[in-house]
């Protein structure tokens, strides 16, 4: 083996290294935000785990291509996003839980995973597209810019699913749905 074939060699050894320990580095640091991601998308822990397990299964086999992207992070998330579309074209809509009307108490710790629940329950009642575009915004603090090109959509479109989406949860927790601490109230200034 000549010297340049050996030197080829090597550096491509250390580079498959390198783009492993990059890989490794990545889902140890981004594999939590993803889960939480998923557990919102897919509604159950069972197939939260499953879907992160299968996007980083899908992203490893293309790890160069991605690590090579302005974004990973935003292409991995694509990945996720277009194999929870996938499930919920294959399984549809799981039949609705009954919300009881009883709501959590102050220091009630029980109470608010109850809610937790239910707002998770009430998301998978939405539509696919408006839960991911509330999900990306709301669980991942992406902006409508980053939303619409994580989607392929306009920005336009993001804001009107985002608002079209928060109309619906907040028909289901009338409760709940009051301003939120960021947005001012009329008359406050």
């Amino acid at each position: 083996m000549d010297l340049a074939t050996e030197w080829k060699l090597r550096t491509s050894l250390t580079e498959a290294g390198s783009a492993e320990m990059d890989f490794h580095g990545f889902v140890a640091t981004r594999s939590a935000a993803l889960f939480r991601g998923a557990l919102v998308l897919t509604g159950n822990r069972e197939a939260a785990e499953d879907l992160v397990q299968e996007t980083l299964e899908r992203a490893c086999r293309k790890w160069r291509t991605i690590a090579a992207k302005d974004a990973p992070d935003a292409y991995v998330r694509r990945i996720m996003v277009n194999l929870a579309n996938d499930r919920w074209r294959r399984f549809r809509r799981m039949v609705p839980h009954q919300d009881s009307g009883e709501r959590a108490v102050a220091g009630d710790e029980y109470g608010r995973i109850d809610s937790r629940d239910q707002l998770v329950r009430a998301l998978q009642c939405l539509p696919m597209r408006m839960r991911t575009v509330v999900v990306l915004r709301y669980f991942h603090d992406l902006s409508d810019a980053e939303i619409a090109a994580d989607l392929g959509i306009s920005p336009g479109t993001v804001r009107s699913q985002l608002s079209r989406g928060m109309d619906k949860l907040r028909s289901q927790f009338p409760a709940l749905s009051g301003p939120s601490p960021r947005q001012p109230t009329e008359g406050t200034r």
